[in-house]
């Protein structure tokens, strides 16, 4: 009897392990949508390492700033009525728009004149986020960027690619918690890798 006992005790346990192990087995969405956003995630930046390869002066530099005003200042705008501090601690300070404002006007030019941008349909808290995941990535490789541009000579405008300063890292460590948390249906992280390639996509027609 005790041996009867002992061997379905056994069992249960290695049940509950297989089910706990199998439970930690499965990808993080966050490592989901990055896969899944990597072919059009490559083309834009193949774009933008171009253009900053060309820079060499500040007005090429201010140029290509501009082109990422006109997409980021009408995505902010898109995603505004989906997203605030209680849903994303920092929410506002996360705003890109102006950054790259202030550094186009450190350069000595304006935003009168926008090139036109194409948006990605923002309808859902989903969508939203799926936007959010480019621009809060576009800012990661920024310390490598502006050792780009200081050796072309640029020593001004760095308020975007500067991205958080030292908080950069838990900026987005608390991004990618919240997308994890939040996308746990299907349906959710289809909407948002949808339009996550759509935001890359678009944002490369812009250039």
């Amino acid at each position: 009897m005790n041996t009867d006992v002992q061997r379905r005790g056994l069992f249960l346990a290695n049940l509950v392990s297989r089910r706990y192990l199998w439970s930690f087995s499965l990808p993080m969405f966050s490592t989901i949508l990055k896969e899944s956003t990597s072919v059009s995630h490559q083309k834009l930046e193949k774009i933008v390492v171009s253009k900053l390869k060309d820079i060499r002066s500040e007005s090429d530099y201010a140029a290509l700033l501009i082109h990422f005003y006109a997409y980021f200042s009408a995505l902010e705008k898109a995603i505004a009525p989906f997203i605030d501090d209680t849903i994303l601690a920092g929410f506002d300070q996360r705003r890109k728009a102006e950054r790259l404002s202030t550094d186009i006007s450190a350069l000595g030019e304006a935003t009168t004149l926008l090139p036109t941008v194409q948006m990605p349909q923002i309808n859902t808290l989903a969508q939203a986020l799926g936007a959010m995941y480019v621009m809060e990535g576009s800012v990661m490789g920024g310390p490598i960027i502006i050792g780009l541009l200081q050796k072309a000579g640029i020593q001004k405008g760095f308020s975007f690619f500067g991205g958080y300063g030292d908080k950069t890292h838990a900026m987005w460590a608390t991004f990618i918690q919240l997308l994890n948390e939040k996308f746990t249906t299907p349906d959710q992280q289809k909407l948002a890798i949808q339009t996550a390639n759509e935001t890359f996509e678009n944002f490369a027609l812009t250039f």
